[in-house]
């Protein structure tokens, strides 16, 4: 219930809207009290957060399948798409990516948990959506986008829209203290590059808003932190290099919807 309204608070905060209502879809097995209880705690927990009103939707009786609709508002030619990036804009992400990703990585694995599990568990369950980041990014940046599939996989949306590529350093991609441990035990950088699930967002910025950028990541109280820049449109959409030199991504950079 938390992360299916978090996650969709998200989708609204990569454009800039203030959250106002949802619908949701609720198909049950059968009626279990306790269970209906727990979920509308938890559903009404983040909605409460962010005066979002639920004004309707559907309950029936089937296999567990749970659909929401949100809604919010944004003014006349506001919105913050990602289809805006420019040669030569700053890129940037809030907070730090990879742990939502490791922390899957961990409930999958038959090894021991790790004393550091319950935070990396956490950033998968309950996602912070960056509402108020999304709403501050307003005159300031010129495309944003989520990251829920992955870095790499939603810049390309971004790089693609915009008809550019984008460059990511990644020794700037921000990390917790979990994830450098992780690396420090022989990981790579390739779940936080590509294992999705973060919310957090991406978005590129002119550097002539460098000042009036970071007011607002004062004001937020969280770090946003430049990870690259906006180059001429070349044959690869996202570009990846560390201290300088090309990095290899395994896999597909991110999540596929529809890939078997």
């Amino acid at each position: 219930a938390y992360k299916i309204m978090a996650v969709n608070l998200s989708d609204l905060a990569a454009m800039g809207a203030e959250p106002k209502w949802a619908i949701i879809g609720l198909t049950i097995p059968s009626i279990d009290e306790s269970w209906v209880a727990d979920f509308s705690a938890s559903l009404n927990q983040v909605a409460t957060r962010h005066d979002v009103q639920l004004i309707g939707g559907d309950t029936t009786s089937g296999n567990l399948t749970i659909s929401l609709n949100i809604m919010g508002l944004v003014n006349e030619g506001e919105a913050i798409t990602r289809a805006g990036a420019n040669v030569g804009d700053d890129v940037y992400v809030s907070n730090t990516l990879g742990d939502a990703a490791l922390g899957l990585s961990l409930l999958k694995s038959e090894d021991p948990m790790p004393d550091e599990c319950e935070q990396l568990i956490g950033a998968l369950e309950k996602p912070i959506p960056q509402v108020e980041l999304g709403i501050g990014l307003h005159g300031l940046a010129t495309a944003c986008i989520d990251v829920s599939d992955g870095l790499v996989g939603d810049l390309s949306h971004i790089a693609e829209s915009s008809q550019v590529s984008i460059e990511v350093n990644v020794e700037q991609v921000p990390l917790s203290d979990q994830y450098q441990h992780y690396l420090s035990n022989g990981g790579t950088h390739d779940l936080a590059l590509s294992g999705g699930d973060d919310y957090q967002l991406a978005f590129t910025v002119s550097p002539g808003k460098a000042a009036d950028f970071q007011k607002l990541s004062v004001q937020l109280q969280f770090p946003l932190t430049r990870i690259g820049r906006v180059v001429e449109q070349g044959d690869a959409m996202v570009m990846l290099s560390y201290l300088g030199e090309a990095y290899e991504l395994l896999g597909t950079g991110g999540y596929q919807h529809f890939d078997d």
